[in-house]
């Protein structure tokens, strides 16, 4: 190799290098960042009229953040974490027939033959709500299980703030 070469060669190898750990660290700082936030909110509704004893429609929308998914409510593989709504017993009311959306079809670049089944964006989960009369104030949860397309966070379960007034 010839001296002149050598500077030039170095110079880029280094630059090469400089880049790649550039890049390991944003990556770290996206899923640093990740870690901070709320993976998945919930929109509303934060309240319900309903005639008591009579079951009635409810809606119950929710938001995966941008840059994740969570798994739905039927992921495609017995160890994932599938997307959960409950209400507390004792409430004072009932939520039948939950129904859960179908999931968006995922693959993975890690592995592109297994098939995901996940929630991104805003989604809804449909209820049939049964309650006595009076105002029922609780805490319903979620638990799900947020991923991005490298890594996936621990389980978690949020609650979702709800009044139901039956009259």
């Amino acid at each position: 190799m010839t001296q002149a070469k050598w500077p030039v060669r170095a110079a880029l190898a280094l630059a090469v290098v400089f880049a790649a750990i550039g890049a390991h660290g944003q990556g770290y700082g996206q899923n640093a960042s990740l870690l901070k936030g709320q993976a998945v909110e919930f929109l509303y509704p934060e309240q319900l009229n309903v005639t008591a004893g009579r079951a009635a429609a409810v809606a119950l929308h929710f938001r995966v953040a941008p840059g994740l998914h969570i798994n739905s409510h039927t992921p495609g593989s017995g160890f994932l974490i599938p997307t959960f709504f409950s209400v507390p017993q004792g409430s004072g009311v009932r939520f039948n027939d939950l129904s859960y959306p179908a999931g968006a079809e995922l693959t993975l670049p890690i592995d592109p033959k297994t098939k995901l089944s996940v929630y991104t964006g805003e989604f809804v989960i449909h209820a049939r709500v049964v309650a006595a009369r009076g105002d029922h104030m609780f805490q319903g949860t979620l638990r799900y299980q947020a991923c991005n397309l490298n890594q996936c966070l621990p389980p978690k379960t949020i609650t979702v703030p709800l009044d139901v007034v039956a009259k």
